[in-house]
Parts: structure tokens; C-alpha cells; sequence
């Protein structure tokens, strides 16, 4: 088994103002990225583990945009530069201090035509760990045979599958994901829901315990059940454990959720005992809600501590 964590979905370029206001209004925009795999892709990495992104991008300046901030953050990059199809778009609106608003312009993006093909051999069979989410399935029939075609590589390999549920209505539309996520984490070690998404899974469930227990049944032997300002829930193995949320004043929760799963799968990989990836996950997702932007606010290893520090102040 090799060393990089790997990952599979669609990054697109992210548009968005610097002020709570409506856009509308709006005299200038700033550009960056965002996706929920490359926003674990850079937590993860920041945390010291090596990660492989694989995905799509159209040939323009918004694909070579996502490809040199990945590739900045030390990411490995395997993508597929499509000359039919443009790069994805997203635009976030800060309505008020504390609520946002996105629009995705994905239809037929380059990374909705996402496919087997684009897998590259060997890189997840030799994975530490391969990490999918509910979002890249949506977005057409081919994307969701990918993640199909890798899961099926990781489980003929041994390696382990983490599935985060990151349940977006706009892709489903009129379509019913209850089943395609029930297959999804049966085939995963690892899965991570909200509450609302654990009952996308697990219908007719209502109390955290019960659906955690109930998602396990399917097959993966760890679940997670984020649970925003009030922590998170683990069943893993068998044992129950819970963590408590880092206080924080958020100034953008956007990527937090990617955040908390980023954190916890690193020291999984690295090793480390149930209690100590929760307390990872809940710090790693706190950090994210504190700065704008969707990755920016991600932690390196080494800041880990700062949220429990005493002194504002390190010199």
C-alpha cells in the first residue's frame, strides 16, 4: 500500500465579493477555487499527508488557474484538460456577516464529463486510503461510473474508502440519491453524514446513536455523524465516542464539513486512536470557518494548538 491519500471530483473556479452585501451591488469580485474534494485534498495535505487530486478542468484560464493552486499546495495533480467542455463555476454572495449564498454553473462542465478513462493506473490501487464524495456521482453518468470504477480498484486492492455523504439538492434535482448513497457506503470503511444526510441513508431514524448504528449495518465499520456547532458522534468498531465543537465566532462556514473529514482521515491514516482523530477533525473544521474562502483557512500541522492557546500572540 502506498503512501498518498486520493481523491476524485470536479474543482471549479469560485467568484466571490469580499463584503456582506448583495451582489448586485457589487463593484469587484475576487477570484480563487473551490470543490469539496480539493478543499480535503489541501486540508489533508497541510496536515502533512501526501494527496493525489484526480479530476478535469476545461482548456482555459480558469482550468490553469485550479491547477496551479493545487499544484502550490503540494498536491499531486493527475487531470484531464478537456478542449469541449469549460471549466465549472461558482459564485458566492455573503448576503449578511453570517450567511451566504452560492450558485453553481456546472452543467456540462469539464468535470461533470469526468471518466473511467481519466483514472490513472495504479495510483488508487497503491493509495493509503481513497476519498469520495455524494457530489461527484450527481453530476452525470459517467462521473458517477468513476467513482464506481475506483471504488472498485481500492476494494480489489484492500485499500480503504472514506465517503462523505456532502449531500447537494441542486444536482440531484428530481432524482431519488437514497440508493446511490446507500451503495456508496456500503462499499466505504468510513462514512461521514450530517444528520439530515444520515437520514437520506438511514430513513425512519431519528436519534444520532441509532442512525450511526444504522448506517454501520450497511457495511463500513466507522461512521461519523457531524453535527455542526455541537460537535460530531463516531461509531467506530464497535465503540461510541463523541467530541465537542471548538467555540469559535465563524466568519464563513463554507468547507468546514471538507475540513472536518480532512482531519479526521489523516490521523487515521497516520495511525492515531479514535479520540484523537475526533479532536483533530473538530479543531481542523473550526479553523476553516475563520477565514473567507473555501481552503484558504485550512491549518498546517503545526498550528494545530492555536485554537487552545492563552496568549493571542506567538513570538
Amino acid at each position: 500500500m502506498g503512501n498518498d491519500i486520493v481523491t476524485i471530483g470536479e474543482t471549479m473556479a469560485l467568484l466571490h465579493s469580499q463584503t456582506p452585501g448583495p451582489l448586485a451591488h457589487a463593484s469587484a469580485l475576487t477570484l480563487g477555487i473551490g470543490g469539496a474534494e480539493s478543499n480535503f485534498a489541501v486540508a489533508v495535505r497541510r496536515l502533512g499527508a501526501a494527496v493525489t487530486w484526480i479530476g478535469r478542468v476545461g482548456n482555459d484560464s480558469l482550468g490553469e488557474k485550479v491547477l496551479r493552486e493545487l499544484r502550490a499546495e503540494g498536491l499531486t495533480v493527475h487531470a484531464v484538460v478537456d478542449p469541449d467542455a469549460p471549466t465549472g463555476l461558482m459564485i458566492k454572495e455573503r448576503r449578511t456577516p453570517d450567511a451566504s449564498r452560492v450558485w453553481y454553473y456546472r452543467a456540462g462542465s469539464a468535470g461533470s464529463r469526468l471518466s473511467p478513462a481519466d483514472l490513472p493506473p495504479g495510483v488508487v490501487e497503491t493509495a493509503a486510503l481513497l476519498h469520495v464524495t455524494g457530489i461527484t456521482p450527481a453530476l452525470s453518468s459517467s462521473a458517477a461510473a468513476t467513482i464506481a470504477a475506483a471504488m472498485d480498484r481500492a476494494s480489489h486492492a484492500g485499500v480503504p474508502v472514506s465517503f462523505d455523504v456532502n449531500h447537494r439538492s441542486s444536482l440531484w434535482r428530481d432524482r431519488d440519491p437514497a440508493l446511490p448513497y446507500r451503495q456508496l457506503a456500503a462499499r466505504s470503511t468510513i462514512v461521514f453524514a450530517g444528520c439530515d444526510e444520515a437520514r437520506l441513508i438511514a430513513p425512519g431514524t431519528s436519534d444520532v446513536a441509532e442512525l450511526a448504528s444504522a448506517i454501520a449495518d450497511l457495511g463500513p465499520s466507522q461512521v461519523i455523524i457531524k453535527l455542526g456547532s455541537e460537535g460530531c458522534y463516531a461509531l467506530a468498531d464497535g465503540v461510541s465516542a463523541s467530541s465537542p465543537a471548538v467555540p469559535i465566532d465563524p466568519v464563513d462556514t463554507v468547507g468546514a464539513g471538507d475540513a472536518f473529514v480532512a482531519g479526521y482521515v489523516a490521523e487515521y491514516v497516520a495511525g492515531r486512536d479514535l479520540r484523537a482523530r475526533l479532536r483533530t477533525a473538530v479543531t481542523v473544521g473550526a479553523f476553516a470557518c475563520l477565514t473567507p474562502g473555501d481552503w484558504e483557512g485550512m491549518p498546517w500541522r503545526r498550528e494545530i494548538g492555536l485554537l487552545q492557546a492563552s496568549e493571542p500572540v506567538s513570538r
